[in-house]
């Protein structure tokens, strides 16, 4: 983690032009103390993982309602590694099935959170993470 607030870049790729949850999410995490970019609609992959990295972000927040998620969340993964930005987590929410929330976790997204659930769940999603990525950080500087 780059600094002591957790910063987050809540995007909205693709044509999917419903942002009523994105934005309930930015305006939970930034009530809980974190610092949130919005990208606003129709952002492509590229836009969304060159803004995450001028911004210096800790996580990514996708959401995506429009049946694009095999191909965004995979996208997104991949362009955070190539321009080798691979330590920013990213999570995300919208209409995703079992089987491909399971498929997108093992490909490395960190957490899908599903439509209608407690923002808190997010909250303590984020800050359990860079809490565990803080504590290993102290660790290995004190070896």
């Amino acid at each position: 983690m780059s600094q002591e607030r957790i910063r987050v870049l809540i995007g909205k790729p693709g044509l999917d032009g419903h942002d009523r949850g994105a934005k309930v999410v930015a305006r939970a995490l930034r009530d809980a103390g974190m610092e949130v970019i919005y990208t606003g609609l129709h952002r492509s992959p590229e836009e969304i993982v060159e803004t995450a990295i001028q911004e210096d972000v800790d996580a990514i927040g996708l959401s995506i309602l429009s049946g694009a998620h095999m191909t965004l969340f995979p996208r997104v993964l991949d362009l955070l590694k190539e321009k080798g930005a691979a330590d920013i987590i990213l999570f995300g929410g919208g209409v995703i099935p079992d089987e491909d929330r399971e498929a997108l976790l093992k490909r490395g997204v960190a957490e899908i959170f599903i439509p209608g659930g407690a923002t808190q769940r997010t909250i303590d999603f984020l800050q359990r993470r860079f809490a565990e990525k803080a504590g290993a950080a102290a660790k290995a500087k004190r070896k």
